[in-house]
C-alpha cells in the first residue's frame, strides 16, 4: 500500500505547471483538486501527462511557482520526508524521477554556483569560465584535479562514447576553433557548465547549438 501511495504522490508533482518525468505512463488528463489536504486520499482526483520540463523553458532553479512549492510540502506532509526541495528542483531540471537525485554534494555545489556569471579566466563567484568551473566541481565533489583549460582537460581524460556517459564525466564542444568549451555531465543528456550567455546553468546535449558543436566525452579516473 505504501508503494502505491508513493507512486501516486510522485505523480502529483508531475501535474504542476512545469513537469518532471514520471515513471508511470498514462493518457488521461485531469487537474489536481484545489482542496488539497495532507491525507493521501486526495490522490484519487488527478492524473497527468509527462512533459519534458527543459523543453518547456524550465531552466532556472529559482523559478518554482507557489503551487510547485506547495506540492513539495504536501509530499512531506504525506510522509515523504526523504524528498527534499533540492531533489524536486533538480529532478524537474533533468526531467528524471525524484528518487534518482541522490548525490546531494553535487547538487548543493551546483546550487551554490548556479547563475554565477561567465568571465574568461575567472575562477571565483565574481565570474568563472567553463574549465575553471569543471575543475572546481570535480575537485569539490569527486576529489579529482583537472588541468586549467578545456583543451588540456580533453587531452587529460580518458575518451569515452557519448552513450557511456555517467554522472561526473566531461563533455567537450567546439565553440571556437577546436576544443573550447567543457561541461560536467549529470544525467538524461543534461550537463552543467558556465556558459558565456547565462553563466553557470544546466543545458541539454540535444539542444541544436550543443549537438552541432559536440566533440566528445571524457572520464577522469
Amino acid at each position: 500500500m505504501k508503494k502505491i501511495i508513493t507512486n501516486f504522490l510522485l505523480l502529483i508533482f508531475c501535474s504542476v505547471p512545469r513537469f518532471i518525468k514520471a515513471q508511470i505512463g498514462t493518457d488521461k488528463i485531469h487537474t489536481i483538486n484545489e482542496d488539497k489536504s495532507s491525507d493521501p486520499g486526495f490522490v484519487e482526483n488527478f492524473s497527468f501527462t509527462p512533459v519534458n520540463a527543459l523543453s518547456k523553458g524550465f531552466s532556472d532553479i529559482k523559478s518554482l511557482s507557489k503551487k510547485q512549492l506547495n506540492t513539495v510540502s504536501l509530499l512531506s506532509k504525506a510522509g515523504m520526508d526523504k524528498i527534499s526541495l533540492q531533489q524536486a528542483k533538480y529532478a524537474m531540471m533533468l526531467d528524471v524521477a525524484i528518487e534518482s537525485i541522490k548525490n546531494t554534494t553535487l547538487y548543493q555545489f551546483i546550487e551554490n554556483w548556479y547563475g554565477t556569471r561567465y568571465r574568461f579566466g575567472g575562477t571565483t563567484k565574481k565570474g568563472i569560465d567553463c574549465s575553471a568551473f569543471a575543475d572546481k566541481l570535480l575537485s569539490a565533489v569527486y576529489d579529482l584535479v583537472l588541468p586549467r583549460t578545456a583543451r588540456e582537460q580533453y587531452k587529460f581524460c580518458e575518451h569515452i562514447s557519448k552513450d557511456d556517459l555517467l554522472e561526473g564525466d566531461l563533455v567537450f564542444f567546439n565553440t571556437r576553433k577546436g576544443v573550447s568549451h567543457v561541461g560536467v555531465y549529470l544525467a538524461n543528456g543534461r550537463f552543467v557548465h558556465s556558459s558565456r550567455s547565462q553563466g553557470v546553468m544546466i543545458s541539454s546535449l540535444e539542444d541544436n547549438y550543443f549537438a552541432r558543436r559536440f566533440i566528445g566525452a571524457g572520464r577522469v579516473n
